[in-house]
């Protein structure tokens, strides 16, 4: 299976998307539901990485579905205000190496 990009993945969401009479979600309601999906991404965190262990009865959600989730919803977000993703991948990767070229210190003999 060809790597999607940016745009394949904004499009199929589109598809997906524009089967229904309901659309896209209001600018708030997709920040909601975006900053659910990140809660349940910690909650994976912490259960992998934290001291909280998972309880017996709880789903089994992967930090990849989690992730995942996230995408989907940053894609309605952008789709549904009419952002390009991979433009603005593209102008906040300038930015960083602009204003952040030299904040980090670099390993021997790489720019």
């Amino acid at each position: 299976m060809a790597e999607k990009t940016m745009s394949d993945i904004q499009r199929e969401v589109d598809e997906y998307i524009s089967q229904f009479k309901e659309g896209y979600f209001s600018p708030l309601a997709l920040m909601a539901r975006m900053t659910e999906e990140v809660g349940e991404l910690a909650r994976e965190i912490n259960h992998s990485y934290g001291e909280k262990p998972k309880r017996s009865d709880e789903a089994d959600n992967s930090i990849e579905m989690e992730l995942g989730d996230i995408l989907f919803i940053l894609s309605c977000f952008a789709n549904s205000l009419g952002i390009d993703l991979s433009q603005a991948h593209d102008k906040v990767m300038n930015k960083f190496n602009t204003r952040d070229a030299n904040r980090w210190t670099r390993k021997t003999g790489e720019l």
